[in-house]
């Protein structure tokens, strides 16, 4: 099965409606599916024990993306022919994005909140939720969530929630196991920011959904950790995966195009010569 590809903007668009519209463009001229952003509210997703004592995550409400600009972004995948996906991080937030994705995308962190789960469900969209750092039985209980709420379209990512992930631990064949467990299909949500790692995923484990942290240019707000792709970097690596599948063919043998030529000049079995005699007589240099 060929692969969707799903840029994640992640907090990279520092506030700014016309940067967050640029995440849009690059990903469509990279060769993806959708571009996915993410909803949420720095009090709604830490303690306030952790705030309180913490400058680091409360200067994260720099990095909320405002409400404002869910109509400008998903009218603008509209026209760049790219759908609009975006992650909520609080309960409210689905309601927020209803009306505008295409598909959730529940992140590996939330993967243990029943509610918010229950909510996408209720909407009757797709949910694709990532699974780093969950054991199966978490996963298992996930999916029974979503399916007794009402989502009949789950797909799971099996990523490993480390920022960026060590090639060593990407554990690629764990995508097999989550499949025969679960029945859903299974993709690989990238943190490697290794093209050989994504390449792996698709073609020796089948992945049906390939997700990768974006940036425009260096300048994001997560860059410098190591695990977003900038334009350029991840652009050939969707070509060589687009290109590949092209190679799969119909599906059964028989004589290409490209050697139809050469048919006649196969050793006549009579012989073993070349070209088969039909031709022999009639043939001339340059013909």
């Amino acid at each position: 099965m060929r692969p969707i590809f799903i840029a994640e903007a992640s907090s990279n668009h520092g506030r700014d409606l016309s940067r967050a519209l640029r995440f849009v463009d690059a990903a469509a001229e990279a060769g993806c599916t959708a571009v996915k952003f993410q909803l949420f509210r720095i009090d709604k997703l830490f303690a306030p024990e952790v705030l309180e004592k913490s400058a680091y995550h409360r200067a994260r409400r720099d990095w909320e993306l405002p409400l404002s600009f869910l109509r400008p972004l998903a009218e603008h995948c509209t026209k760049a022919g790219i759908a609009f996906s975006c992650t909520p991080f609080y309960l409210e937030a689905v309601a927020e994005l209803q009306p505008f994705v295409a598909f959730y995308k529940v992140g590996s962190y939330e993967l243990l909140r029943d509610d918010l789960l229950t909510a996408c469900a209720a909407t009757g969209k797709s949910v694709i939720l990532s699974t780093g750092m969950a054991k199966m039985a978490e996963i298992r209980h996930a999916v029974s969530v979503l399916h007794n709420g009402g989502c009949k379209d789950v797909t799971l990512l099996h990523c490993v929630s480390a920022y960026p992930t060590p090639t060593s631990q990407a554990n690629l064949s764990a995508m097999a196991v989550i499949s025969r467990e679960t029945g859903c299909d299974v993709g690989w949500s990238d943190h490697t920011r290794r093209p050989a790692v994504i390449e792996r995923a698709v073609h020796r484990w089948g992945a049906v959904a390939v997700e990768f942290h974006l940036d425009l240019d260096g300048t994001g707000a997560e860059y410098a950790a190591g695990h977003c792709w900038l334009p350029e970097e991840i652009a050939p690596v969707i070509a060589r995966i687009r290109e590949a599948f092209t190679a799969d063919g119909a599906g059964f043998k028989e004589p290409q195009p490209a050697e139809n030529a050469d048919r006649d000049w196969r050793a006549d079995p009579s012989d073993g010569l070349r070209p088969l005699k039909q031709i022999r007589g009639s043939w001339e240099p340059g013909a």
